[in-house]
């Protein structure tokens, strides 16, 4: 993985936890979901540190489905996880 994708990867996620707190709109179930979702983020990087070569696959899909979930109760959300989808789909993860 390139540093650079590490680290837009890391700063749009700074982003969009900056956003949540800043509106403070986030139901309790979005909420648990964007948390489970940092931390398998956070659980993939560390295990691609230690193994390159290790199967990092299906978060960007999973950021998708709960970017169509949301999108009707949270549209401010909506083009914040699209582009954390890309970024995980970028870096095949």
């Amino acid at each position: 993985m390139l540093p650079d994708n590490e680290d837009t990867l890391k700063a749009h996620l700074k982003a969009l936890h900056r956003s949540l707190e800043e509106r403070g709109e986030v139901d309790d179930e979005l909420e648990m979901l964007l948390r489970q979702l940092d931390g398998d983020i956070k659980h993939v990087l560390d295990k691609r540190a230690q193994d390159p070569d290790a199967n990092t696959y299906g978060l960007a899909s999973r950021t998708q489905e709960l970017t169509a979930r949301f999108a009707i109760r949270h549209p401010h959300l909506e083009p914040a996880l699209r582009e954390l989808g890309n970024i995980l789909a970028s870096m095949g993860i």
